[in-house]
């Protein structure tokens, strides 16, 4: 995640120096923690949040836990790492749809957050979680706003409110909810008006939707890149509205991200959901403790299978695995297996989530090519049904055929094969019992 690298970098420094130590003292952990309270510090963590985490996490490491353990240095860390899990809300808070159905939930927030293309990206969370949701444009200020929504719903295929900017917002609401119910539809996402900043007007708009339409949740939508404004933000609409949690966006962004540190520990209210990206599916829902591994350099497994349980056939993965066992691995399921990875995102992203490789050099250095998979993709494409099944067959003459409808060069084609030799190679190798030792139902097939 671009938006603390900085700060896992550093944290990581001041840790590789505290495991060097034998022993730790009093000394070296409050040198310690003191660079982790200036790299929280230049992260935009708000400094009352620094000074108390940075309390706690010192009366721990003088305590017997670490006095006493055999690797203090490593129980620092897990100290760190428990607390800063604490500090974002320690677990992940469910969004709020209990209820009367359909029931409301009401997207807040400044102009520019985000606001519009999180109620898609929720339209998208909530239907593969097997609800129904309906998308009302509230916003009567801004047309293009109502236009945007209206164009995201026919691209994703989810009924939206025809809302008109002569209407009144909580006319709209309630109309809205009798509309979807006979829809058939279980959800409401209504999509708020907003303002460049906070003002009177608006928060009075809102309290009176919220009063008409009692939703289940409220949530703020807030832009992570903004930093600590976003914090001073979410207190204003919390102490207005009372909001049920915060989604934060833009957390693929390069700023500081001290808003995703501070926010649950100064308002109370969790981080539900986090948009990591453009992509209508990119908004992932907030767990405290997998930030925290990840911010630390530890990968986030459980994260990255769950991309990959939603991208993977089931029935395709068995079929691979006794194609693997029988080394009959073809250029075919080389292709649906680079499809599988394109459809979970970015290489490097993806890379990142692995204990032990997300915070290497090796990965930072790392350029990935995404325009290569879909080359590899095209190459094979051209490929007949036999070359497929038996690369052997690929002579000069069918490689000269195959760059050409590829739109390749032929040496783009060498390389593919090569490539693809040397998978089958260490498939080979595995085979041979170059997997033993793993328990059989650690394997994928």
């Amino acid at each position: 995640m671009g938006m603390f690298d900085n700060l896992s970098d550093k944290l990581n420094s001041v840790f590789k120096r505290l495991k060097g130590h034998g022993k730790l003292t009093e000394k070296n952990i409050e040198a310690g923690l003191k660079e982790v309270r200036m790299a929280l510090l230049e992260a935009d963590v708000h400094y009352r949040v620094v000074k108390k985490f940075i309390a706690d996490i010192k009366a721990r490491s003088l305590g017997a836990e670490v006095m006493e353990s055999m690797t203090p240095g490593h129980q620092v860390i897990k100290i760190v790492n428990d607390e800063l899990t604490e500090l974002m809300g320690a677990h992940h808070e469910d969004l709020n749809i209990s209820g009367e159905k359909p029931v409301s939930i009401m997207l807040v927030g400044l102009q520019g957050s985000g606001k519009t293309t999180t109620a898609g990206k929720l339209s998208v969370f909530l239907r593969k979680n097997g609800k129904k949701p309906y998308l009302v444009p509230a916003d009567v200020y801004r047309p293009a706003a109502i236009d945007q929504l209206k164009k995201l719903g026919t691209q994703l295929d989810v009924p939206v409110f025809s809302s008109t900017t002569d209407m009144n917002p909580v006319d709209i609401c309630k109309d809205a909810r009798i509309a979807a119910q006979q829809a058939g539809c279980d959800t409401l996402l209504l999509d708020t008006a907003g303002r460049l900043h906070i003002d009177e007007e608006l928060m009075a708009e809102l309290v009176n939707i919220r009063d008409a339409v009692q939703p289940s949740d409220i949530l703020l939508v807030a832009d992570a890149m903004t930093g600590q404004d976003a914090v001073n933000i979410a207190q204003s609409f919390d102490s207005a509205l009372d909001i049920g949690g915060i989604v934060l966006t833009k957390m693929d962004g390069d700023a500081r991200g001290g808003a995703a540190l501070s926010i649950k520990a100064v308002t109370g209210k969790p981080v539900k959901f986090i948009g990591v990206g453009e992509k209508l599916s990119a908004l992932e829902p907030f767990h405290p403790d997998r930030m925290s591994s990840r911010i630390l350099g530890m990968g986030d497994m459980l994260s990255f299978i769950e991309k990959a349980q939603t991208v993977v056939d089931e029935k395709k993965a068995a079929e691979l695995g006794k194609k693997i066992r029988k080394s009959q691995f073809t250029l075919e399921d080389f292709r649906d297996q680079m499809v599988q990875v394109r459809k979970m995102g970015s290489i490097k992203d993806l890379l990142k989530m692995i204990p032990g490789i997300g915070n290497s050099k090796q990965i930072k250095n790392l350029d990935v090519d995404e325009k290569e998979l879909v080359r590899v993709e095209a190459i094979i494409n051209s490929m007949t049904p036999q070359e497929r099944n038996k690369h052997t067959i690929i002579n000069g003459n069918r490689r000269k055929r195959i760059a050409r409808g590829s739109g390749t060069r032929v040496q783009d084609v060498n390389k593919l094969l090569k490539n693809y030799i040397q998978v089958q190679k260490m498939l080979k190798k595995f085979n041979k019992g170059g997997m033993r030792g793993i328990p059989r139902d650690m394997l994928p097939f």
